[in-house]
């Protein structure tokens, strides 16, 4: 992997015609999936990278509002609001409520892809060590990326993440973005979770490729990454004296 990368990117201010800000949606951090009251099935993911873009988008002029799972890292901008939640079901609760207030989703959580079958006793308990096998019993988690992504307007934009092997990095993040019904994706190797930097290939949906130059600090991507999604989102199209937007 090449050396860290430093890349400073002119932004223009964040602002809709009327001085309106543009309202960015972020998920960021982990889930933790409980087995009992005191145990999880969780991921290394440390929210930095949504965190990150958080605080770059809130100076930037954009009114954003962060869903972030548990974690120790929190956004340094004191105009990011930050809702929190700790497992699939929570995010989704809180994705639902606040996607349609939003002009961009940024979907960057870790989001478990099964979760133990549990009961409210389980729940309330702790199971006691034995000298014995232990089963644990899986169930699939929604798949809250494609669920959003299935009811975005229009004016809406959708970007999702992908975390994949080197190998084959960019075939699947290819087949995400289509499956799912995106507008971008953030393909991005294992290497890249719990990591302070990135190197990452940014696809479009119109079959473009953005590559990062080398690795790069996760705040040095965030505005990498807002460049990509200002040149497309609806919210940044130049508007006419009228608020009409140019053709």
């Amino acid at each position: 992997m090449s050396p860290p990368h430093s890349l400073s990117v002119p932004i223009p201010p964040s602002t809709r015609a009327g001085d309106t800000p543009r309202r960015l949606l972020i998920t960021a951090g982990p889930t933790h999936e409980p087995i009992d009251a005191v145990r999880f099935i969780g991921n290394r993911s440390s929210g930095r990278l949504g965190i990150a873009l958080a605080d770059h988008a809130a100076k930037h002029g954009w009114a954003v509002t962060l869903l972030l799972g548990p974690t120790s890292q929190m956004p340094s901008d004191s105009r990011v609001i930050v809702r929190r939640f700790r497992t699939t079901a929570e995010l989704d609760a809180l994705l639902r409520a606040a996607m349609p207030a939003c002009d961009v989703l940024v979907m960057a959580a870790a989001v478990a892809d099964y979760r133990p079958r549990t009961t409210p006793e389980i729940l309330g308990g702790k199971f006691k060590r034995m000298n014995q096998t232990f089963t644990l019993e899986l169930e699939p988690t929604p798949d809250l990326l494609a669920g959003v992504a299935a009811t975005k307007r229009d004016d809406q934009l959708v970007v999702g993440f992908a975390l994949e092997p080197a190998d084959r990095l960019l075939e699947s993040a290819a087949s995400k973005l289509h499956r799912k019904g995106l507008d971008l994706i953030v393909a991005n190797p294992l290497a890249t979770i719990d990591a302070e930097t990135i190197e990452a290939v940014v696809l479009g949906r119109d079959g473009s490729q953005h590559r990062t130059p080398g690795a790069m600090t996760k705040a040095d991507f965030a505005p990498f990454l807002l460049r990509e999604i200002e040149s497309r989102a609806a919210c940044c199209a130049p508007r006419g004296p009228a608020g009409a937007s140019r053709t």
